[in-house]
């Protein structure tokens, strides 16, 4: 194993750093509000600098993005190797990591149509490498739970896997956050539920 010099060990400590800020403004602030200027404050360093690490802002989100990604792969990886959980405990429990990083200000808000973030990250194949392979993986799961009748057997699979995508960035979240009246477990409980078990009570249901 090739050991690194400590101006390289500085480099990537740096970069780090970098992404972290990014990931954090975009979860507070959102691409098109995030700017150069405002990650290299908040990071310490010149713009000159931050521009020998990124080229670009879409390439500082595609970043971001793309360290997001990985967590969620080692989260998808974690649950396949859980031993007995079944298919509907694994994509809650995905689900639930979501809404975690997402109260924790680490979870960027997906690109809109259109946009210039989501151009670089159709172009970025680190990223579209990983977003296939999430869908392959959590599509996988949603078919087995539609098959075990956990999930309603009507629903396309790509409906169900896009109302989980979605969760990365429910408003409903922020808006139960900013009321202050709930803790961080009561928000993602009521989330989850809303998700899973939809607004029927339990009459109305059967």
């Amino acid at each position: 194993m090739t050991r690194l010099s400590f101006r390289q060990k500085v480099h990537l400590a740096r970069e780090e750093a970098i992404v972290s800020a990014v990931k954090r403004l975009l979860a507070e602030k959102g691409y098109e509000q995030m700017t150069v200027d405002e990650v290299a404050a908040e990071v310490g360093i010149a713009k000159a600098s931050l521009y020998k690490h990124f080229a670009s802002k879409e390439a500082l989100a595609a970043a971001a993005m793309v360290q997001l990604m990985d967590l969620a792969l080692q989260q998808v990886a974690a649950e396949q190797a859980r031993p007995g959980a079944s298919a509907i405990d694994k994509l809650k429990a995905i689900t639930r990591w979501t809404l975690e990083t997402q109260l924790a200000g680490r979870m960027p808000t997906l690109p809109a149509e259109n946009s210039a973030l989501r151009n670089a990250l159709i172009a970025d194949k680190a990223y579209m490498d990983g977003l296939m392979q999430l869908s392959d993986e959590l599509g996988a799961w949603i078919v087995q739970a539609q098959a075990d009748g956990s999930i309603n057997r009507t629903l396309p699979p790509e409906a169900v896997l896009y109302t989980l995508f979605a969760r990365a960035c429910d408003p409903v979240v922020g808006f139960l956050k900013a009321g202050g009246g709930h803790s961080d477990s009561q928000i993602i409980d009521w989330v989850m539920l809303t998700c899973f078990e939809g607004l029927a009570g339990r009459s109305a249901a059967a």
